[in-house]
């Protein structure tokens, strides 16, 4: 009951090496896309918690318990990103305290 050397030596980590690098300008480019969608999920979050807040004090709707799920998702993806910009922000300045 032993282990195959041979085959072992055989095998490369594929997964790595065949990947295409991306430029510096298209990093960019990914990273602020991913950065606006965010937003605009974050915006249309509390929009939407907005909009059913204001059908339920208008009478429109009578689902409270949807509103209140509405609007607790809406504060937490808005916690979520204030707690983000917090951790750049100290990234930010730990990078800007190295010394070169």
């Amino acid at each position: 009951m032993g282990i195959n050397l041979q085959a072992l030596q055989t095998m490369q980590p594929t997964a790595f090496t065949n990947t295409p690098r991306s430029t510096v300008g298209e990093a960019h480019s990914q990273f602020s896309n991913q950065l606006k969608n965010a937003i605009e999920q974050l915006n249309q979050s509390q929009i939407a918690s907005e909009q059913k807040t204001i059908a339920l004090v208008n009478g429109e709707i009578d689902d409270l318990h949807d509103v209140m799920i509405t609007a607790q998702k809406a504060s937490i993806t808005m916690n979520m990103a204030v707690e983000m910009q917090s951790k750049v922000i100290d990234a930010y300045n730990e990078i800007m305290r190295m010394q070169i």
